[in-house]
């Protein structure tokens, strides 16, 4: 698909893999409407593109249908979603030295990284549905997983157990929707410069990048941008979870 001229849609698109993804579509001629938790941080990146900014906890249908009813009203429908909200799992163990792993922090991880995925897929499915395909393709759906789905680490049972979730539904899904013909793929980043890693110190982050065994550095939320573009421009890419992670294999702790 060509993304000139094509609405698209993009969650946790306020910073991060997100913003950088935007500004990736937008440079292409796309028109982006932003997601986020946090208005400031969706219209900022928005007025830089141009675009839309809306605020939505992803997890919430109310709220995800009003943040697609004013991409839509702009922009028209969506043929493209990148889902890259999400949050972490705060490293606790399952059971640690205060006790059991709080349930409630628990169904929160999965509530916002796995649901909150699968609410945005199946709105925007169901208004993508009525416009006619470009070409052989109605849209394309891109997720975000993790290395965590496949490597989980110590303390990361709820966020590792949401991101495989991510990376099980997308076959499924893209089965699913292939009748109205919207590709579905998943991305699962490895060690990238995101809000998460920036909140540590240059030593931490320095000896992280040492993990990755090529190039030995982390990703650049521009890397992972550029993979959602040619998953966009690529029709035949299509139920796959793509590992972004130089290699990378997560040692348990």
């Amino acid at each position: 698909m060509n993304l000139e001229g094509v609405a698209v849609i993009i969650t946790g698109g306020g910073s991060g893999l997100g913003a950088a993804t935007a500004r990736a579509m937008a440079a292409k001629g796309a028109k982006v409407t932003v997601i986020d938790v946090n208005r400031d941080n969706a219209e900022g990146v928005a007025s830089e593109l141009h675009g839309i900014g809306a605020v939505a906890d992803v997890s919430v249908e109310d709220q995800v249908n009003s943040a697609l009813d004013k991409g839509e009203t702009a922009h028209g429908v969506a043929r493209v979603l990148v889902n890259c909200a999400g949050i972490g799992g705060g490293g606790k163990r399952t059971l640690g030295k205060a006790g059991p792993y709080p349930l409630d922090q628990f169904a929160r991880v999965i509530n916002v990284n796995l649901i909150g995925t699968f609410n945005v897929i199946r709105l925007a499915a169901e208004r993508l549905a009525g416009l006619p395909p470009l070409g052989e393709e109605r849209g394309v759906f891109i997720n975000t997983a993790s290395v965590a789905a496949f490597d989980g680490q110590i303390g990361q049972a709820g966020y590792a157990a949401s991101k495989a979730g991510i990376a099980g539904l997308t076959l499924p899904v893209a089965r699913d929707l292939s009748q109205i013909k919207i590709r579905v793929n998943t991305i699962a980043p490895g060690l990238f410069l995101t809000p998460m890693l920036m909140g540590l110190s240059e030593q931490v982050r320095a000896s992280l990048a040492e993990q990755v065994p090529h190039p030995a550095r982390l990703g650049s939320p521009n890397e992972y941008a550029a993979l959602a573009v040619h998953i966009v421009e690529n029709a035949m890419l299509n139920g796959e979870t793509i590992r972004l992670d130089g290699a990378i294999r997560m040692a348990p702790k």
